[in-house]
């Protein structure tokens, strides 16, 4: 981690500076190139940057070559910051280290190593070789923050899982009846196809479906992609006439059932409206959760965004998926039963999941919270 910036002396405050730029650039990309990373990076001479770039969608430009394109012959005997190394392996496009070589670049100032095994630091030292100064590890716990997503794909060889969720102050997610339109706000409620936007999927059971009949795609009014739809359905009861169902030739949908249900009547009708229908590991209803993210890595995926009922929730948590959460608490008090992950059994205090990197802050009249689960509890969670 960086000291505080009052303790920075000028050289560490003059990468600080280059390399939030560069982090800032990455975010241009951020939610378009799965299953790459969205990197971002800057190139400066005399002081001044002359250039930036950021991940291009998948098969594209990465941030070093977009940005060395931009600078051109100027980037010969320039410094560049990157988020992360630099690839120095032939995959969709050529190597990264080549192009950086090739163009006479002097330095490089880089935020973290990239822990996939096909680059990890085989980039430095490939620039390294070539008489160029890297100088490794400027604002690297932001940039792991940043690039949480691909961290977990490399790591875990699964996607991020987001469990988002919309409740009342006193933690309900609908009142006594059911009804639950709208807990959150306006302002909430547009955040939430943002965050859809930026998942490459978005993931429900099929009690949702069953309960609210949602859509679960992206309506904001210049969306750049939509979502993969899953629905966790073991026994195929997803309703051929469910928003969801009727909108599959426009939303790309897939269906997990559990093993032997792909070869039922109703898997052929959902198939023929635009389902994929994925069979998985079934414990009598239960899904195998594990296996389902496990297809989804198969398939590219990098983030997960869960829009669930409590049920569900509940399971994902016990299992140890859930890596980040997001509640959205509405101004209201429900009372009554209706208590988010209900089903979670964590018998006693001691049995608590802890939350980490805990974060508030409004979102119109409601409050968004951000955290992340420690799972180091002893009991049964089953």
């Amino acid at each position: 981690m960086n000291p505080p910036s009052k303790t920075l002396n000028a050289t560490q405050a003059e990468q600080v500076k280059w390399m939030k730029l560069a982090i800032r650039a990455a975010e241009k990309a951020r939610g378009t190139c799965s299953p790459n990373p969205f990197v971002g990076a800057v190139i400066v001479k005399n002081g001044k940057m002359i250039a930036e770039g950021w991940t291009q969608s998948y098969g594209g430009d990465h941030a070093e070559v977009q940005a060395l394109a931009k600078a051109g012959k100027d980037a010969r005997g320039a410094d560049m910051y990157v988020t992360l190394e630099p690839c120095s392996h032939q995959g969709k496009t050529p190597p990264c280290t080549q192009a950086i070589i090739a163009a006479g670049i002097k330095r490089i100032y880089l935020g973290i190593l990239d822990p996939n095994p096909l680059v990890h630091g085989k980039g430095v030292l490939q620039l390294q070789e070539a008489g160029i100064e890297v100088v490794p590890g400027v604002l690297a716990e932001e940039i792991s923050r940043q690039l949480e997503y691909y961290l977990c794909r490399v790591h875990n060889r699964r996607p991020f899982v987001i469990w988002k969720a919309a409740l009342s102050l006193d933690g309900k997610y609908a009142a006594q009846d059911g009804s639950s339109h709208w807990i959150s706000g306006e302002r909430s409620r547009e955040q939430v196809h943002r965050l859809r936007q930026e998942a490459d999927v978005v993931l429900t059971g099929i009690g949702t479906v069953l309960a609210d009949d949602p859509l679960l795609n992206v309506r904001l009014k210049n969306a750049f992609k939509q979502p993969l739809r899953a629905v966790l359905d073991p026994l195929l009861k997803l309703p051929p006439d469910s928003r969801i169902a009727r909108s599959m030739n426009d939303f790309p949908t897939l269906v997990f059932c559990a093993r032997g249900k792909e070869h039922t009547m109703r898997a052929k009708i959902l198939a023929a409206l635009g389902a994929k229908i994925q069979p998985v590991t079934a414990i009598g209803n239960i899904l195998s959760l594990q296996e389902v993210l496990g297809i989804l890595h198969q398939q590219g995926h990098c983030l997960v965004l869960l829009e669930c009922g409590s049920k569900l929730a509940s399971a994902f948590f016990a299992a140890r998926l859930v890596d980040k959460c997001l509640i959205f608490y509405g101004p209201k008090l429900l009372g009554g039963n209706k208590a988010m992950l209900a089903e979670l059994n964590l018998p006693d205090i001691s049995s608590a999941l802890n939350l980490q990197d805990l974060s508030c802050k409004a979102s119109g009249e409601d409050l968004l919270v951000s955290a992340y689960p420690v799972y180091d509890w002893h009991g049964d969670s089953s």
